[in-house]
């Protein structure tokens, strides 16, 4: 019966002692909590951003501070980037009437470029991030730099490479299409996209193909700069004609 005792004494005993807090516990403790807090617009926050929907956190890339020729740029002459790498990525759109969810274009890593509007900019753990919709995203591409090799356009988007001609003035000088009003709305489609989700989860057929000519609305595209070249990221609702 004396042994019993004894066994219980020092087994409780060296339960009590594994949660017993100590100096050593605590800053374990203190280390784990610091490892996994965020903070959103300043204020501590116990959990990761989630998105929800068909929305997307993306952190901005860093606006560039001086040019290819190493002249400093102000904070005033410093671009605004619209491009950045994915953090997380919700779950994606439900359709109002079937109830599929679409699949999303992007997962987290994936580099990303979006309008010049769209998004809302948030705090996030001290550096800016924004929160789009999967339909805001024109193209995405994988590694450090965005190339017509890397890049992919989503959804029923399609990349164009469009051919400004260079205008002259009465005076004879030379200016690029890109200095006037209109930007011209024809050129070679470059890559596709996957095409559009139809109510069932289906893909829809794309009706353009690489290499085709089209003929697309006024002002539809969006432009997109890789390498030395200018693109248009145009919707296939937007497209008018092919030849």
């Amino acid at each position: 019966m004396m042994k019993i005792s004894i066994l219980l004494v020092v087994t409780a005993a060296t339960r009590l002692s594994a949660f017993t807090p100590s100096s050593s516990t605590f800053g374990v403790r203190n280390t784990v909590t610091q490892l996994f807090e965020h903070t959103l617009e300043g204020r501590t926050i116990d959990n990761a951003i989630r998105p929800l929907n068909n929305f997307v956190l993306v952190q901005v890339a860093k606006a560039d501070t001086e040019t290819s020729g190493g002249i400093i740029l102000t904070n005033k002459a410093q671009q605004k980037k619209t491009e950045g790498k994915v953090v997380s990525v919700g779950p994606g759109k439900t359709h109002q009437e079937s109830g599929i969810v679409f699949e999303m274009p992007v997962t987290e890593g994936d580099s990303v470029v979006y309008g010049q509007y769209d998004g809302t900019e948030v705090d996030y753990d001290g550096e800016k991030h924004t929160l789009i919709r999967d339909d805001d995203i024109l193209v995405k591409y994988s590694g450090d730099s965005l190339t017509i090799d890397t890049v992919e356009v989503t959804n029923d988007n399609v990349l164009v490479y469009v051919e400004t001609k260079e205008e002259e003035t009465s005076g004879g000088l030379l200016i690029a299409a890109s200095s006037s009003k209109k930007r011209p709305s024809t050129g070679e489609v470059v890559k596709i996209g996957p095409g559009r989700m139809a109510s069932n989860g289906e893909r829809m057929a794309m009706e353009v193909v690489i290499g085709d000519m089209i003929k697309f609305r006024d002002f539809a595209g969006n432009e997109v700069s890789i390498g030395d070249q200018d693109y248009s990221v145009v919707r296939m609702s937007d497209i008018l004609a092919k030849f």
